[in-house]
């Protein structure tokens, strides 16, 4: 291939961050046909399928991918161009876009994000919240730089995504002040048929819960189970019975929500994820965050 047609180019790079044809036509304002059709030129002109279907949709193979990042690049000095061109101010932020599952907590995800902004230059983060499957979408798109979950992607998954275990911590009941000095003597005998706050059964902390309350005979009361780690602290707040909490998080806890420890579960450990598209981190942010994370998660290296 001797030269490269950049509207053919566009057409893609538009399809692949907007997820696809029909949401492509629509941004662009043409048919279907057309952007099809583009595409299908590009890829006879490069060689490669840079799309292939899945299911009702269509999914970037890894070829497209690598055509995606290089249409990112390339569009994005276009538009540094422009802008020269007008006398604007080119010092562009550097941006990660990051994708939040809805079940970790909310102070954690702040806290592991933080080293973001301890980097030289400027920093503009943008973060989705949303089920680890649709974030994963997301990734695959190259709309995220960055996935933090409480669970590993799974080798069924059929996404290309790396997992980057950042640390883990113990898990620790707690409860208002008035429940937490009810239970905490006999612990954890103390808890069968206390009311409890639960995870939903989609989360890897609520199955590791239901396997220790077996083994160790205890028949929870469960009043709610809850998606939203905030509303689940809301409702705990209120005295509506106990619930499981990452320890790093203990003093957030109990300024903020009034929840004091019971006792802590040294068999659980809750772990925490980056997963990027590439297995070797390369966003300055990211290895940033990944740096820091291992001391935040892992108080005993920090002190030593």
């Amino acid at each position: 291939m001797e030269w490269l047609n950049y509207h053919h180019l566009y057409y893609f790079w538009t399809a692949a961050r907007e997820g696809g044809v029909v949401k492509a036509s629509e941004k662009l304002n043409l048919a279907q046909p057309t952007i099809s059709g583009q595409i299908k030129i590009l890829e006879e002109s490069l060689g490669e399928r840079l799309f292939e279907r899945q299911g009702r949709g269509l999914v970037l193979t890894e070829t497209g991918g690598i055509v995606c990042r290089y249409a990112d690049e390339i569009f994005s000095l276009g538009r540094e161009m422009v802008d020269t061109l007008k006398n604007r101010p080119t010092g562009q932020p550097l941006h990660l876009n990051v994708g939040i599952t809805d079940v970790l907590p909310k102070f954690i995800a702040s806290q592991l994000l933080e080293p973001a902004y301890d980097l030289d230059e400027n920093v503009r983060v943008t973060c989705r919240e949303g089920k680890l499957d649709q974030l994963l979408n997301d990734m695959a798109l190259y709309n995220l730089d960055l996935v933090l979950a409480d669970a590993p992607v799974g080798t069924a998954t059929r996404v290309r995504a790396y997992n980057h275990l950042l640390g883990e911590c113990n898990i620790i009941f707690v409860a208002s002040r008035s429940l937490a000095e009810s239970l905490r003597e006999g612990f954890p005998e103390s808890l069968n048929g206390s009311p409890f706050l639960l995870p939903t059964d989609n989360t890897e902390l609520r199955r590791s819960l239901d396997q220790w309350f077996a083994s160790n005979g205890i028949h929870p009361r469960i009043v709610a189970e809850l998606e939203d780690s905030a509303l689940a602290k809301a409702f705990g707040q209120s005295g509506k019975g106990v619930m499981a909490i990452p320890d790093i998080i203990e003093r957030e806890a109990a300024a903020a929500y009034g929840l004091y420890r019971i006792g802590v579960v040294n068999s659980i450990r809750e772990r925490f994820y980056a997963i990027t598209p590439e297995r070797r981190l390369k966003h300055p942010a990211v290895i940033a965050i990944a740096a820091e994370a291992r001391f935040m998660l892992n108080p005993e290296r920090r002190s030593g």
